[in-house]
């Protein structure tokens, strides 16, 4: 079976590897030979994050790519957040682990399906949140993240009638801090929507000290009981300069590896899903692995590409966040 075709049906190419083989030390080598950089969300295995150049959130990820002089970037997280690199990188190649690391929240919001749904509000402005399909950006007039989703809405006049998509937990989240009426698409991330409310309440009796931290994914019934609420970043900027030394987080677990490197003194508990399997895992992220890192640097595949008709219309909703943003000192 040629590379292409076993790409094609697993969505990354399985090859043998040493076992002898130090693939920190590799992944090393090769950065080095192909000009390459490794990005990591912070929700990837713990090596993965351990091995990149860049941690983060997915949109901060890829405005640091863009302002390297590497001519490979490798996006450890999921596909959209590779098209988001290759719209702000369009002369970079881009690489993704596996191909099928995609995203349920993106999955939720089908452009076409979009598409109508927008035309039926001619008179409404949209937001998308950046975890999207680049197609999806193509459809909107303002991208956003969610740290300065509220900053974003609040921006505009009070007059002006917005659709705000995909995630509609952050939707409502964000008009009930704005005190706006958005209209908001009906899409979830599967990781977000799966914490439990009865077992975080059982958690926090059992750690009465603990703060309640969760991201605005979550549903409204979680974040009623938050002690804070933010970004993934903002998640972890406060477990940092808090002076509690356990927290419970409502977020993909991943995070935790850091919370903990950047606070060793500290507990990090992850919020329990409202069933026995490990969910608050997002399991798209997890496809990506070190095996698959080093053979897709070593290979120079798969390649994540975006129409250019799409990469001009996708860029303009992400500068005009970044414009707003500029503005306002975010």
């Amino acid at each position: 079976m040629d590379t292409l075709t076993e790409l094609n049906r697993k969505g990354y190419i399985e090859e043998s590897i040493d076992p002898t083989l130090d693939l920190f030390e590799e992944i090393e080598k090769l950065k080095k030979e192909k000009n390459a950089i490794v990005l990591a969300h912070y929700y990837q295995e713990p090596d993965i994050q351990d091995i990149a150049d860049y941690i983060g959130d997915s949109l901060g990820l890829s405005q640091e790519a863009a302002k390297t002089e590497a001519d490979v970037i490798v996006f450890a997280g999921v596909h959209f957040m590779a098209e988001t690199a290759k719209i702000l990188s369009p002369e970079k190649t881009v690489l993704l682990p596996d191909l099928k690391a995609g995203c349920s929240l993106a999955d939720s919001c089908p452009p076409h399906l979009f598409k109508k749904f927008k035309e039926k509000y001619p008179d409404h402005l949209v937001i998308t949140y950046v975890n999207c399909t680049a197609e999806l950006k193509a459809l909107s007039d303002i991208v956003c993240t969610s740290t300065n989703a509220v900053q974003i809405v609040e921006s505009l006049p009070k007059d002006q009638k917005i659709i705000f998509g995909p995630d509609k937990n952050l939707g409502a989240w964000v008009a009930k801090k704005t005190g706006r009426e958005l209209v908001l698409w009906n899409g979830a991330c599967m990781v977000h929507e799966i914490f439990s409310r009865e077992k975080i309440t059982k958690l926090k009796e059992r750690h009465p000290k603990a703060k309640f931290i969760a991201h605005p994914e979550c549903e409204e019934s979680v974040l009623q009981m938050a002690d804070y609420i933010g970004s993934t970043t903002g998640l972890l900027k406060y477990s940092i300069n808090s002076d509690a030394l356990e927290f419970i987080v409502a977020t993909e677990s991943g995070i935790i590896h850091q919370m903990e490197k950047a606070s060793p003194g500290k507990t990090f508990i992850p919020a329990p899903p409202n069933n026995n399997c490990a969910c608050n895992d997002c399991p798209y992220m997890k496809r990506n692995t070190l095996e698959k890192l080093y053979l897709c640097l070593k290979n120079g595949l798969p390649e994540v590409t975006v129409p250019a008709d799409i990469i001009d219309r996708a860029r303009k909703p992400i500068e005009r966040m970044l414009e707003i943003s500029a503005k306002l000192g975010l």
